[in-house]
């Protein structure tokens, strides 16, 4: 299925950063992989002069989803640290918005919705479409994507720019299989006009 980059629509990539990148505290394997894509996206939306937004876990040293505080997490994306810079290969426009989630140490954020101003902000630009990719596709792409379903976005998930953990075999294809289940659309490159 062919689908167009419209005039309200927005890409999202969520939490390309260090630590979820091979030698980060919480790599997904080859995770640095989608970097390529990513920026092929990123280019195309800058040329129709759409918005592109970056997401990414901003946490204080004493986060609940660390095992040091109990959380199921080894430390990670700790605010200002290298490992929660974003992948140094990532062509980061000078317009884009950073989206900061999970800076409240008591509150866990895996979509880029939860406790930051996202909804307004697409709202206040008249978004309606949104591209979400990145790490990883189990976790915090798929909240991210569900959860802008939920808010009444259109949600199209890059399937050739994202990259999950499988903590458990087959997490990464039931996270997509779920996300189709409530309408996203499933796309790559090659799919966009």
């Amino acid at each position: 299925m062919n689908i167009c980059i419209t005039h309200n629509s927005a890409l999202i990539v969520v939490d390309v950063q260090n630590d979820f990148c091979p030698g980060g505290a919480l790599p997904v394997a080859e995770g640095d992989k989608i970097v390529p894509v990513l920026n092929r996206y990123i280019r195309k939306f800058v040329e129709v002069g759409c918005p592109v937004y970056l997401t990414r876990d901003w946490h204080p040293g004493d986060h609940l989803s660390f095992k040091s505080q109990g959380g199921i997490w080894p430390v990670h994306c700790v605010q200002g640290t290298e490992g929660a810079r974003f992948h140094p290969e990532l062509s980061i426009p000078s317009l884009a918005v950073v989206i900061s989630k999970g800076t409240d140490p008591g509150k866990e954020a895996y979509s880029g919705f939860q406790g930051t101003d996202l909804v307004s902000q697409l709202r206040q630009r008249q978004v309606r479409r949104l591209f979400i990719g990145g790490l990883a596709t189990d976790y915090c792409v798929k909240s991210t994507v569900l959860d802008a379903i939920r808010e009444g976005f259109e949600g199209v998930f890059l399937s050739d720019a994202s990259m999950g953990v499988d903590v458990k075999p087959g997490d990464s294809e039931r996270a997509i299989q779920e996300m189709l289940r409530e309408g996203a659309i499933k796309i790559t490159t090659e799919n966009i006009e």
